[in-house]
This record gives structure tokens, sequence and C-alpha cells, in this order.
């Protein structure tokens, strides 16, 4: 059987989200086994079961394991702002040298910033922002690969036709700042116009459930899809060739997540925005090591997104 890269991602973090869970709530009083001067790192990963996430979770686990004098306890917060709450809670416990949070939410993850800071224990956002800030942020700017996405549907479509928009989970930074970006967009092409538009949650199912209802609500009404993130681009562009209805609609996601890449290398997918996952991991354990040090450390590192089609192709770090 032919193992693919989604499958061997999830594999990857299946063991090693259960083994580290294992020795983090193995002894949630009592501070973390550690030799001499050895650096404790706590990482809570929003969810692994979306790719682009648990690219971002392999390359921070893998990163830190080639850092000598450095360990790294990672959990995986399955999109629940309460789990991840407890888990910050365990860390504190544990008595960490830093936190690396990748958040659930926007405003509902707030808390667990606020207690971290109550604690001393230095912060590094990564990948998404809450409204109370870390000591240092590593991502992307979100409201640019909302902007980038549409501005490639205006190119198509001569700023004229009908556009679905998928959103990510309500309320978090990247579902805000990708929706702002592309509503820049639609402002600056009043020919563009917003057809339809709704949360499927960064899931592929849900997406290409609801491009299944789209269709039958508003065919012929709209030229092109953009999704959030890839997980849903795939989703609805599953639906549409379902519906033998791909060759007139543009399809374009975020993430440039292996099986998109495909996609688009294919034919199929239109295009995809490149997210650093790799660059994001890398920076955020770098931060958390200057800062359990009590070193300097830049307060905010943004990597840039990258528009990719089987024209414009990018070329794509991989984890080694």
């Amino acid at each position: 059987m032919r193992i693919t890269p989604r499958k061997a991602i999830s594999a990857f973090l299946a063991v090693c989200a259960f083994t580290l869970s294992l020795s983090l709530f193995s002894g949630c009083k009592k501070a973390e086994a550690r030799k001499e001067g050895e650096l404790l790192i706590g990482f809570s990963s929003r969810d692994l079961s979306a790719e682009y996430t648990a690219k971002l979770s392999e390359a921070i686990v893998d990163y830190a394991k080639t850092k000598p004098g450095v360990k790294l306890v990672m959990v995986d917060a399955q999109s629940d702002v309460q789990k991840q709450f407890s888990q910050v809670e365990n860390f504190i416990a544990q008595k960490v040298d830093a936190i690396i949070l990748n958040p659930c939410e926007l405003e509902a993850s707030a808390p667990a910033v606020d207690r971290i800071k109550a604690a001393g224990i230095p912060l590094v956002l990564v990948n998404q922002t809450t409204k109370s800030a870390g000591d240092c942020y590593i991502g992307s700017n979100d409201f640019e690969a909302g902007r980038i996405a549409m501005e490639a549907i205006a190119k198509k479509l001569n700023g004229q036709g009908g556009v679905l928009m998928l959103h990510g989970i309500m309320g978090t930074s990247a579902q805000l700042q990708r929706e702002a970006g592309a509503r820049e967009v639609f402002a600056k092409y009043p020919g563009l116009k917003l057809v339809d538009h709704q949360t499927a949650s960064w899931d592929r199912a849900k997406a290409m459930a609801l491009t299944e209802n789209w269709i039958q609500a508003h065919k012929g009404k709209f030229s092109a899809v953009f999704a959030h993130n890839d997980e849903m681009a795939m989703g609805a562009l599953l639906a549409l060739e379902r519906a033998q209805l791909k060759k007139d609609v543009y399809v374009i996601g975020i993430d440039a997540i292996a099986q998109a890449l495909s996609a688009v290398k294919e034919g199929r997918l239109d295009a995809t925005v490149f997210q650093d996952a790799v660059g994001q991991g890398k920076g955020s354990v770098d931060a958390a090591i200057l800062l359990a040090k009590k070193q300097p450390c830049p307060k905010e590192t943004m990597i840039p997104f990258q528009l990719i089609t089987r024209r414009e192709p990018f070329p794509i770090p991989q984890i080694t």
C-alpha cells in the first residue's frame, strides 16, 4: 500500500503525541524529570487532525530534536479551548522553561495566554494569535494570504464574476484575517460579487457538503471558490468534479499541503497559497530557546506567503 505524505504525517504525529502526552500527564503535579541544565519546552498544537497543523507540529518536534540540551513535550488540543487551557495548566505544573502555543481561537484562547503570563513563563505564539499577546509571535500575515488568493481570482475572472468563500473556524485569527484580506479585493473590484460564504471549519468533508448545497442553490451564479485552507479547497474541488462543473469554476486554497500541491500539478486545483510550516516551526523553537535563556528575541517574525500555480511553482522546503 502506498503511504501518502498526509498518512505519513498523521502516523508520525499519532505516535509522537501519544508518547509525549504520556510523559506529560503521567506526573503532572511533579516537575518533568530532566538532565541538569536541560531546557524543557511545552508545545500545545491546535489540532493534529488538520494537515497543515500536523506539518507545523512535525517541524517543531523534529527541529527540537536537533537542539542539544532541549526537551520538547507536545500535546494536541483537538480544537478544544478548554482542553488547551488544561494543557497550559499542566505545563505550568511541570515547571517548563518556555511554552509554544498554537492557539485554538482568537478570543477564547486569550485566558490561556494570560495564565501563562501570570506564571511568568516565556510564551511563543505560532501560526495564530490571540487577543492577549505572547512574548513572541512566529507566523505569516493571514490578511496577505486572503488578498493574494482573491487577487488571483480577480485576475482569472478579469474582475467580473460570482465568488463563493469557505471560512475556517469562525473567530480564529486566520479566518478573520483571511476574510479581511479577501474583502479588500472585493472592494477594489466592484464587478466581483460574493454570492455566498459560510464556515466549513477547516474541514474537507464539511466543505464538500457545503459546496454540494451551493451547487444546487447557486448553479450558474459563481465562477470561483476561495477556501481559507487547502483542506476545504479539496472538498470544494471534489464536489465540483462530481457535479462535472469544475471546468467552469476556479478554485484556490491556502497552505500548500501535499494533496493540494499534487492537485495543482495535475491541473485539477487551480492554485494554492504556500504557507511555510517548516519555517514557522523552526522559528518557534528558536524563539522559545532564546526566551528560556533570557536572551533577546524579536517580538514578531512574519514569513511571507507565496502563490503557487502550474505556471508559478515555488520550491517547497521539506522536513529532513
